[in-house]
This record gives structure tokens, sequence and C-alpha cells, in this order.
């Protein structure tokens, strides 16, 4: 990877976890998604201050005993998908915590 990639959680959403997954009601549209524990791992590190590689080496890499460079291009293709569903924000510099809270229940 030659850039950075911060990631944060998108202020327009609504979450909370059941087991391993999350379930995430996205504010446009309300459309449901359900994320897989790789992808609850990621949406949970997104603070828009770690950058996406740091996320895959310290999070995701242990917990799935994967080495960083078989992981990378997939947490930047999942990163992606959640973006283009509203879901995460992804900036080349990190990214201010955003004015209105992301709802999350437990």
């Amino acid at each position: 990877m030659n850039r950075k990639i911060y990631v944060a959680r998108s202020p327009r959403i609504a979450a909370r976890k059941l087991g391993e997954e999350m379930m995430i009601m996205a504010g446009h549209g309300s459309t449901l998604f359900t994320l897989n524990p790789t992808a609850t791992i990621l949406w949970q590190a997104a603070d828009g201050a770690t950058p996406l590689d740091e996320i895959v080496e310290r999070r995701i890499c242990p917990e799935f005993e994967v080495q960083p460079e078989e992981a990378i291009q997939d947490a930047e293709a999942l990163a992606e998908d959640l973006a283009k569903h509203g879901i995460l924000l992804l900036s080349e510099q990190p990214i201010a915590k955003p004015v209105s809270p992301v709802q999350e229940t437990r």
C-alpha cells in the first residue's frame, strides 16, 4: 500500500452488535446491513485517526491469523465497499470526529 487510508464511522448510521456481527442501518434509504466479524472489527476500529494498515496489523491479523500483506488488499476493498454504502468515511488524512455522534446501541 503506497498511501495511508484513514477510516471513520459515518455519523448517519445506527448500529447494534449481535454476537460477532454488527447490524448497521444506513441513513439514506434506511437500508439494513449485517457486517461479518472482519467487517465488524474494521467498523469498530474506524476512529478516523488510525490508518487502515494499522487496523489490519493490530486488530484483523491477530484475530484471523493472517499476514498483513494478504489482509490489506481485502481490507481496502471492504472499506471502499462500506464507504459506497455510506457506512464508512475514507480519507488520505486523519478524519476529525463528526459533529453528530454515531448512534450505537448494545
